[in-house]
């Protein structure tokens, strides 16, 4: 299992993981549980919890590669969500498994 994870600044963090859960429920199997959100894409899970300060992403999967190539994916998408303050800074890092 590959996990890459990122801690983006934003005080809309929860509103923000709400809402993209809410657009991807469409074609994706989603969970919110408050600030906390779950995306489940064919390759990837990627989690989010919000705070008052900000949101913490983690993208885990199989391949690495698949990993990897949903990071800006999921950056492009809360960025137009938080097209107010967009482009947030996303410093991902690779977990150790």
């Amino acid at each position: 299992m590959s996990t890459i994870t990122a801690r983006v600044a934003t005080e809309s963090g929860g509103k923000y993981v709400r809402q993209l859960c809410k657009h991807w429920s469409h074609k994706l199997q989603t969970e919110v549980d408050g600030d906390t959100g779950t995306v489940t894409f064919p390759n990837a899970v990627a989690t989010m919890a919000a705070d008052g300060e900000g949101i913490t992403i983690a993208i885990t999967g199989e391949k690495r590669e698949d990993v990897e190539g949903l990071t800006d994916v999921v950056a492009r998408h809360i960025d137009r969500f938080a097209f107010r303050e967009a482009p947030l800074a996303y410093d991902w890092q690779w977990q150790e498994a």
